[in-house]
């Protein structure tokens, strides 16, 4: 989720009906009720530091993800797409003691960093990285017969439906799956736009709504967040 600089160093990056941002007043209202994630802010500077993109789940988003790991008693958790570490962070928080986090990163490069910050923030000993194609990550991961309790996906567009069939076929009854960006800031709802990755995100999130082994939900701040808990 890109960050665009303001208050406090955070963003906003939603859509409303006209693709706009969407409620920034109330986003900033809320953003600003809890304290600055020191984290958050130390993932920031070491992409800046490592010229990588700075897109990151925002702080709010990651408070969301911690709720619902916790909530959930999350024991195994999966991410797609580790960039800076600062997702991996937010799930972390929330897994149940003794709980272990896969994360899947494209780049050696990402991977290293990310390894840094979750060490800083106190979790290396729980997050296991694999590098590389994140389908073939998945497939060793179905060979080696692992389940997870939680998903997030957070990686490239074109290839969400593939991610959500795999978070489905790994997933434990009840597991919860979380996408983040299914707004494409306005451009999912916007009807001019039909590039590759918006109408990959199109289908996603119809996926989500309609598929008779989900019970989804979209939630339209920020940048979209779509939820869904596999029956």
């Amino acid at each position: 989720m890109a960050n665009e600089q303001r208050n406090e160093g955070q963003a906003h990056t939603g859509a409303n009906l006209d693709g706009e941002a969407s409620s920034p007043t109330a986003e900033r209202y809320v953003d600003e009720l809890f304290p600055v994630d020191e984290q958050w802010t130390r993932v920031r500077e070491q992409l800046a530091a490592h010229d990588m993109p700075d897109i990151s789940v925002e702080p709010g988003y990651g408070r969301l993800l911690t709720l619902l790991v916790h909530a959930s008693g999350v024991q195994d958790a999966l991410e797609i797409g580790a960039l800076g570490g600062y997702s991996g962070i937010c799930l972390a928080r929330g897994l149940k003691p003794g709980g272990s986090l896969v994360s899947l990163e494209l780049k050696q490069e990402f991977a290293d960093v990310a390894r840094r910050n979750m060490e800083a923030a106190g979790f290396g000993e729980v997050v296991e990285y694999r590098i590389g194609d994140a389908k073939q990550s998945l497939v060793m991961l179905e060979e080696e017969g692992r389940k997870f309790d939680f998903f997030f996906i957070d990686a490239d567009k074109g290839s969400y439906l593939d991610y959500l069939e795999w978070a489905i076929k790994l997933a434990r009854p009840g597991a919860i799956i979380a996408a983040d960006n299914t707004l494409l800031r306005g451009k999912t709802i916007d009807p001019t736009r039909n590039g590759p990755s918006v109408l990959a995100i199109r289908a996603f999130n119809e996926r989500i709504a309609n598929d008779e082994r989900l019970i989804g939900a979209m939630l339209p701040a920020y940048d979209g967040l779509a939820l869904a808990v596999v029956k």
